[in-house]
């Protein structure tokens, strides 16, 4: 992909010899971020795991403690007294069969996909379109789910889902460069946290390979992953 000319100055500002503390590489962003539009402050962790083999894939969810400062549009598959617990709860859109056609038909103006247990068999006919978008409802994620309230909350208050692709990287999101420093750290901290936790016992070797930070547009920066955050929050 080529790079525009502000890319390229931000890029040769970063000592690539070097692995830059999260505070450090936070603080870069934050103030050479260089677009009109509010960036994501992103992350790229490349794990030390053969996600080809089914017991190394790492995949979970966590709700981060100060959000990711976008709220998603919630879809919610659900029948009976769950439809009107899922439409007060504030989900876009609710309902069944009808949402399965519209989805077979192109439709995909969500980012979120909420669905009761006894409504898969009706999600499982548009599974090769929601799958490959990471939009599949499943229990692991917690959003295959009766707690339809608690799950439609998590989501708006910034539960973030993360899956190693088929390199073995995850991507996610931390926060937003309007956020303050110590938010996106403790953010950082939390994500961090529930990579480790989630590590396969089957993985052997280097687990934390790579941590990569940087703004939607911005170059990317090489974390320390022996880095200790409990100073640098304080």
């Amino acid at each position: 992909m080529k790079k525009g000319k502000k890319y390229i100055e931000k890029a040769k500002e970063i000592e690539r010899s070097r692995l830059y503390s999260p505070k450090e590489a936070i603080e870069w962003i934050l103030n050479n971020h260089y677009v009109k539009f509010e960036e994501s402050v992103d992350i790229s962790i490349n794990l030390g795991v053969d996600p080809r083999k089914a017991d190394q894939i790492v995949r979970g969810a966590i709700v981060l403690p100060n959000g990711t400062g976008k709220v998603p549009k919630i879809l919610v598959f659900a029948q009976g007294e769950k439809v009107k617990e899922a439409q007060d709860t504030g989900a876009d859109y609710v309902g069944g069969e009808d949402l399965v056609e519209k989805i077979s038909g192109g439709w995909l103006d969500f980012k979120v996909c909420i669905a009761t247990p006894d409504m898969m068999k009706f999600v499982g006919r548009v599974a090769k379109i929601l799958g490959p978008r990471k939009l599949m409802p499943n229990p692991k994620s917690g959003t295959v789910t009766f707690e339809i309230e608690k799950a439609i909350q998590e989501a708006k208050s910034g539960r973030l889902e993360y899956r190693t692709d088929k390199n073995g990287v995850i991507h996610g999101t931390i926060g937003r460069v309007s956020f303050e420093p110590k938010k996106l750290i403790e953010n950082y901290m939390s994500f961090m946290n529930a990579i480790l936790k989630a590590r396969p016992s089957s993985a052997k070797g280097k687990y934390i390979k790579g941590i990569y930070l940087s703004s939607t547009m911005g170059p990317s920066i090489k974390i320390d992953p022996a880095g200790d955050l409990k100073e640098e929050v304080a």
